[in-house]
């Protein structure tokens, strides 16, 4: 449902405030062995992410990334946002430009509903909650 760089931008951010801190940055590397994920496209997607305030980072050989004190309360739905603008949660469940309420696909009424909850969810969500779930074992980033 989400694209890649959505799927590691949430999976990243996840790990940067479960396991990093302002005195104990994580770097590119370890964030990408956690979560499974390219170095390279990752960090192409940490800058995204940097950049529109969702996490931060510090340059240099003692930097990584953390997150200051709001950036937890962030919620997911932000981070898609912020990687793949909102067509998700606007666009049709068949990717038809046209679909619409006037002029609907096969799947319009169906998918609704779904997508609306699917969007309340992720304005629910954040970044901490998600975090505080993975350090009570309550998930996993990767299967080992």
């Amino acid at each position: 449902m989400f694209s890649k760089s959505s799927e590691y931008a949430i999976r990243a951010a996840i790990y940067i405030a479960a396991e990093g801190t302002r005195d104990k940055m994580v770097g590119i590397g370890e964030i990408c062995d956690h979560i499974v994920a390219p170095k390279h496209f990752t960090a192409k997607i940490l800058q995204v992410l940097t950049k529109t305030r969702i996490i931060s980072s510090k340059a240099g050989v003692n930097g990584g990334f953390y997150l200051d004190n709001t950036q937890p309360a962030i919620s997911l739905i932000e981070i898609v946002k912020a990687v793949d603008g909102d067509g998700l949660f606007r666009g049709c469940g068949l990717g038809l430009k046209e679909c619409s309420e006037k002029e609907p696909c096969p799947i319009h009424h169906q998918f609704k509903p779904i997508r609306n909850a699917i969007i309340k969810m992720m304005e629910k969500a954040t970044i901490a909650e998600m975090a505080t779930e993975l350090k009570k074992g309550g998930g996993f980033l990767r299967k080992n």
